[in-house]
């Protein structure tokens, strides 16, 4: 690019073109990226900052905490809590919902995050990430979680950031999708690529082959045939990419094309998947969807899916859109 757009410029223009979006939720996206800075610097630090190891303390979803996880969703709450945009927030790592404290203005926006992607890759100095989803409060008196529970298609805005080699904000307010670089110089987001797209078809998919044994028949009829190569029905070589990192896995395909699988398995057969639809299936599906892709559960597009709880689960599978809908094809004929 011939100059330099910051986040805030890219979103200055984005309110001003057709009021495409308003001020406050303009405001609400510049938080949520500072806040990505500060986690970045903590993750960066690593054992020097003293944000290795397990918290000792377990989540909602019974998995163990580490340190991280904890340092990263206070670091959101703190920075979102006061500046009037929000009416209350949602992570992943907690059992209900935030409500903003009564000495701070409310807003009209719900913010739903991932605070911290990829927790097993921490203290392997592998990239990492944050997720985020924005949602309109029904209108009413008060905030429950209730108003939470949205489709993914209602949502204004989500996005990811990566901490990596780089750190790496993706965007997109229902316009597209952008992505923006640190610059630690400078100290803003800068923008390096706008209108991402994925292409339609591709050669590589990511899943976690270990736990090929519990998978159901549809997704083990896929696999085999990508593993069957070029002799087999697909007529082409696949190659198999896993970070362990939904983030990391998303960012992949976002800039060179994939699909990202992450099915039910019958360890936990009333459980409908692993993956949880508000903090990482909805935001994911839309940017997939914002850049050319497809989001499926294998039974119906993820946006589609009515929530019925706040940690609900969900089967994930997301990218090139001729794969995904391949792999919903195999769901319907089983």
């Amino acid at each position: 690019m011939s100059k330099k757009i910051s986040l805030t410029r890219y979103l200055v223009e984005q309110q001003r073109m057709d009021g495409h979006i308003p001020a406050q939720l303009r405001l609400l996206l510049e938080v949520v990226a500072r806040a990505c800075k500060r986690i970045s610097l903590t993750v960066n630090k690593g054992a020097l900052g003293g944000g290795l190891g397990s918290a000792e303390t377990e989540n909602i979803q019974g998995e163990m905490q580490k340190k991280l996880d904890i340092i990263a969703n206070e670091v959101l709450i703190e920075a979102n809590e006061w500046g009037g945009h929000l009416a209350a927030m949602a992570s992943e790592e907690m059992d209900g919902i935030y409500i903003v404290p009564n000495r701070y203005p409310q807003g009209e926006y719900l913010l739903l995050f991932d605070p911290l992607d990829g927790s097993s890759n921490i203290d392997v100095n592998v990239s990492i990430g944050m997720i985020f989803s924005v949602l309109i409060k029904p209108e009413g008196p008060g905030v429950s979680a209730q108003d939470f529970l949205q489709p993914g298609n209602q949502q204004v805005a989500a996005g990811y950031c990566v901490f990596g080699p780089q750190t790496t904000l993706v965007l997109t307010v229902g316009d597209g999708v952008a992505m923006f670089t640190l610059d630690r110089e400078q100290g803003s987001f800068i923008l390096t690529a706008e209108n991402m797209h994925v292409p339609d078809d591709t050669q590589e998919f990511a899943i976690n082959m270990s736990n090929m044994r519990h998978w159901d028949a549809p997704v083990k009829r896929y696999i085999d045939e990508c593993l069957q190569g070029k002799d087999g029905p697909r007529g082409k070589d696949f190659n198999m990419r896993w970070v362990g990192s939904m983030v990391a896995d998303v960012h992949r395909i976002l800039t060179r094309g994939g699909v990202f699988l992450y099915p039910w398995d019958k360890r936990e057969p009333d459980k409908p998947g692993k993956l949880r639809l508000m903090y990482e299936a909805n935001p994911m599906g839309w940017l997939i969807e914002q850049a050319g892709g497809a989001a499926s559960n294998g039974k119906q597009r993820i946006l589609e899916v009515q929530p019925g709880k706040l940690h609900e689960r969900v089967s994930v599978f997301l990218g090139s859109k001729n794969e995904v809908q391949r792999i919903a094809r195999y769901y319907s004929e089983a």
